[in-house]
């Protein structure tokens, strides 16, 4: 069967690849991760780089290439520079990347190891800090210190990158708003160009949710949780970040691209075991267990395990749903050029409502939330759930 990944775009796209080893596991991940002892780590590479070049035999024109995990700092110097030689044998040579992230553990990666990957053309670095506090960082499962996290963005300015981010977490269980202050206080005096701060969402299939079943862990009052993204959003803001989406602070010049892709509904190709993409209508997943995923590879075949056809009425929901997370919102020119009609053709009701209560604004060339719709979003978001005839 054809899978969604057999057709080439006919723009530029953008390329997720997906490393799905780690070398501990974090209490409240649930991607698609293996602890990487005795796994078949060189075979894994193999494959990915065979499902890379059957999907895309011709080199495609890409902006922006994302590897994430799991953990790709998890691979050895070389494995992974195998992994970035792939993706860039996949891409037009002739057309620079806007942006190729790869996803840092702190204490995972040496100073030759980010030498590697400045030679490689990687260009900005998201790095997986999520507190400095360590106690807080043993109790989420975490393998590393407030120190390496320290170091590790140190050693990444050393070897001359100038865009690197970290990600933070806020609503911990037991994370007080002095610990908190105290995280924040130290990201912004770090040397880094972005933060993406996410609250605990207590997923399936973690350890987190064992716990909390069994009532060993409770999550933070969600006026705590805002309480602690006010705080947030003021320091960044004092200190040159602006918050360019909900989760997402970045000095002038360094948002993240790849991560527009997502929000501002666009396709793009996912590989590796357990990735997603979205391709010509098309949103897929791939098969997650490793040897599900290397037996569909090296028979040839079709590594794909679900594919759902979006629907002209989800994906106008989509593109609400995820350009009002950014700043500059939704475009009315881009939604009238996707699905010929005006958001106001659609949503007359809601967004009458919803600019009447304060909670969202029309600039005339876009629909934006205000500061109150930032800190109700997900109650913003539900107003643009339509029925398949909508």
């Amino acid at each position: 069967m054809m899978s969604a990944q057999t057709q080439v775009l006919s723009s530029p796209a953008s390329i997720y690849v997906h490393i799905p080893f780690c070398r501990y596991i974090c209490f409240y991940c649930d991607f698609n991760k293996f602890f990487i002892e005795n796994q078949p780590v060189d075979d894994y590479i193999e494959h990915l780089g065979q499902e890379m070049k059957r999907t895309l035999p011709e080199t495609i024109p890409v902006d922006t290439v994302y590897v994430g995990g799991g953990t790709p700092t998890a691979l050895s110097t070389e494995q992974l520079r195998r992994v970035l030689r792939d993706v860039k044998e996949r891409t037009d040579s002739t057309r620079p990347l806007r942006e190729f992230s790869v996803e840092v553990n702190p204490g995972e990666a040496d100073l030759a190891k980010f030498d590697m990957m400045k030679e490689e053309g990687v260009t900005r670095l998201s790095i997986g800090v999520q507190t400095f506090n360590d106690t807080l960082l043993e109790k989420i499962g975490r393998g590393h210190s407030a120190a390496e996290a320290v170091e590790t963005v140190q050693l990444a300015r050393e070897s001359g990158f100038d865009n690197i981010s970290i990600d933070l977490m806020f609503g911990l269980p037991e994370q007080t708003m002095e610990d908190w202050k105290d995280t924040v206080s130290r990201a912004v005096h770090l040397d880094i160009d972005h933060v993406s701060a996410y609250s605990l969402k207590i997923e399936e299939k973690t350890m987190f949710h064992n716990w909390y079943r069994q009532g060993k862990i409770k999550p933070l009052p969600e006026d705590t949780e805002a309480d602690m993204y006010e705080v947030l959003e003021e320091a960044l803001d004092d200190a040159g970040f602006h918050a360019y989406e909900i989760s997402n602070f970045a000095k002038p010049g360094k948002e993240s691209e790849h991560n527009k892709t997502y929000w501002k509904n666009e396709e793009y190709y996912g590989f590796g075991a357990g990735a997603h993409g979205y391709v010509n209508g098309v949103r897929y997943a791939n098969l997650g267990p490793l040897p599900h995923y290397l037996k569909a590879v090296k028979a040839g075949g079709d590594p794909v395990k679900d594919t759902h056809e979006v629907s002209r009425t989800e994906n106008m929901e989509e593109e609400m749903f995820m350009g009002l997370r950014m700043k500059e919102g939704v475009s009315a020119q881009r939604f009238y050029r996707k699905f010929n009609c005006s958001y106001y053709d659609i949503y007359p009701e809601a967004l009458q409502e919803l600019t009447e209560d304060g909670l969202l604004y029309d600039s005339g060339s876009a629909l934006q939330l205000t500061e109150k719709g930032r800190l109700l979003g997900n109650e913003v978001f539900a107003r643009f759930l339509l029925d398949e005839e909508g």
